[in-house]
């Protein structure tokens, strides 16, 4: 039986773009894209938890909408379930990341011109499904 890695991710909108990070080259898939979030927590719901990693990671707050995905990735010999929260900004946008070199708001259409973590990509197709 395959050990299940659970995250929760924001994706934080603003108008038609997105917030994207990029992970810091000494992480763990250093130099790719993904939307901002981490582990959930034993005993924590996913919005509990990416509202706790967006106030970490971020130092902003968040109001979780509504859940967009829920996708198994295989790395390893871990399962990445990662569940994907539509999120809106509740404080002042951020301006750095203790676990990303890079933030960029994008619009949606120009998401795929980023080279994405494998486990976010399956959001990433399903929003630019629902632009077209």
């Amino acid at each position: 039986m395959r050990n299940v890695l659970l995250v929760a991710a924001a994706v934080i909108f603003d108008g038609d773009r997105v917030l994207a990070c990029r992970r810091s080259p000494d992480k763990a898939a250093g130099g790719k894209w993904e939307f901002p979030g981490g582990k959930v927590e034993d005993g924590e719901l996913p919005e509990e938890a990416v509202r706790r990693e967006i106030s970490e990671e971020l130092a902003t707050e968040i109001r979780v909408v509504d859940e967009l995905t829920t996708d198994d990735t295989e790395v390893g010999d871990v399962t990445i379930r990662l569940i994907c929260l539509r999120a809106q900004l509740v404080t002042d946008p951020p301006v750095y990341s203790t676990d990303h070199d890079r933030l960029m708001w994008m619009p949606v259409e120009e998401l795929m011109s980023l080279d994405w973590a494998t486990p976010d990509l399956p959001v990433v197709e399903m929003l630019m499904a629902q632009r077209v």
